[in-house]
């Protein structure tokens, strides 16, 4: 698949995040940089523990204030850096431009007001409306995003409704202002095979219509799949893999990926081919940011790490061809030695 050539939605370059912790500060999110169309559906994925989430919310600036903190980097969306809004101008941007869906609706949806009263207040937060013609609009949504009877489920409680149908709630309410960017935090997280398909289903209808960008955060890679054009992979809170989704899928670089890949649950066959009837996981788990091992961030559970090599100086993401990023000081030698011409 080829790189579109319009220009990207939203650019976000070198972005840095910091928490403030009990042993100091922590970096938690460590010079990502990625763009995303109009159209496209971009997947970040990765360990609980990678900088996935923290990066969604650096890109909506809902870091928690006072802890978290953007240090440095722009994310830029209609030729505006959003670091550099105040918080004001900012409330403007979330909803207009850019949405987010969560991933458990019962933490986001207040539950002692109606579904329809929800997102008709998200739509009286920035369009100059009557409430009624919101409360219009709240079930014309509801109806667009597929539920049955939406006048009657919109004065539903959140209790009310099944898991399924509030995160269909939570898209309504994301889709309210026709945002140009939807961030998706595991949105399909905690739901039945049946009823993730139906939202996944939805996405992509939603997005086929509009046109609207997509970033998708999962540590599902059966989703990405289905869902993602493009597909980051984030270690320790950098990228470690940049490429099309066909590409990362058929051609795994970074020791990473390939383990991520071969943990999926499978009948037959590995990524390399090789028969491998158990489940293999990556052994070890991810770092705390606090306590970094030295050189390659992932070096510690790498079945491919040499000493002196990969402990030494952290490597750089560079180009692997084919419009694809790779950050390992082995991959090219990896790659080679797997048949797999670089």
């Amino acid at each position: 698949m080829t790189a579109p050539a319009q220009p990207p939605l939203l650019e976000v370059r070198d972005l840095r995040t910091e928490f403030r912790t009990d042993e100091g500060v922590v970096r938690a999110v460590d010079g990502v940089s990625f763009n995303l169309e109009a159209g496209r559906t971009l997947a970040l994925v990765g360990e609980s523990g990678s900088g996935k989430s923290v990066t969604s919310l650096s890109v909506m600036r809902l870091l928690p204030e006072g802890i978290g903190a953007i240090t440095g980097g722009e994310i830029r969306i209609g030729g505006r850096d959003l670091v550099r809004l105040s918080e004001r101008q900012m409330r403007r941007v979330r909803g207009d431009e850019i949405a987010m869906v969560f991933q458990e609706p019962m933490t986001s949806l207040t539950p002692v007001y109606t579904v329809g009263d929800q997102i008709a207040e998200a739509i009286l937060t920035h369009d100059h409306t009557s409430r009624r013609a919101a409360r219009r609009r709240a079930v014309e949504l509801l109806e667009t995003v597929g539920i049955p009877e939406p006048a009657v489920r919109a004065r539903a409680y959140p209790h009310q409704l099944s898991g399924g149908m509030r995160q269909r709630v939570m898209i309504a309410i994301a889709l309210s202002c026709n945002p140009k960017v939807l961030i998706a935090d595991e949105p399909t997280t905690g739901l039945d095979v049946t009823i993730q398909a139906q939202i996944l289903e939805l996405m992509r209808r939603l997005q086929k219509e509009t046109g609207m960008a997509i970033l998708f955060i999962t540590h599902d890679l059966g989703v990405v799949a289905e869902m993602a054009d493009r597909v980051l992979v984030m270690y320790a809170g950098k990228v470690v893999e940049e490429a099309e989704v066909q590409a990362l899928f058929d051609r795994p670089l970074m020791p990473y990926t390939q383990g991520l890949m071969n943990s999926i649950p499978t009948l037959g066959a590995t990524v390399t081919g090789a028969a491998h009837p158990r489940l293999k996981a990556i052994r070890g788990s991810i770092p705390s940011p606090d306590n970094l091992p030295p050189g390659c961030a992932f070096h510690t559970r790498c079945d491919f790490a040499l000493p002196g090599v990969c402990s030494n100086a952290p490597p750089a993401l560079e180009p692997a061809g084919g419009g694809r990023l790779v950050r390992c000081a082995r991959w090219r030698e990896l790659d080679l030695a797997s048949g797999s011409a670089a």
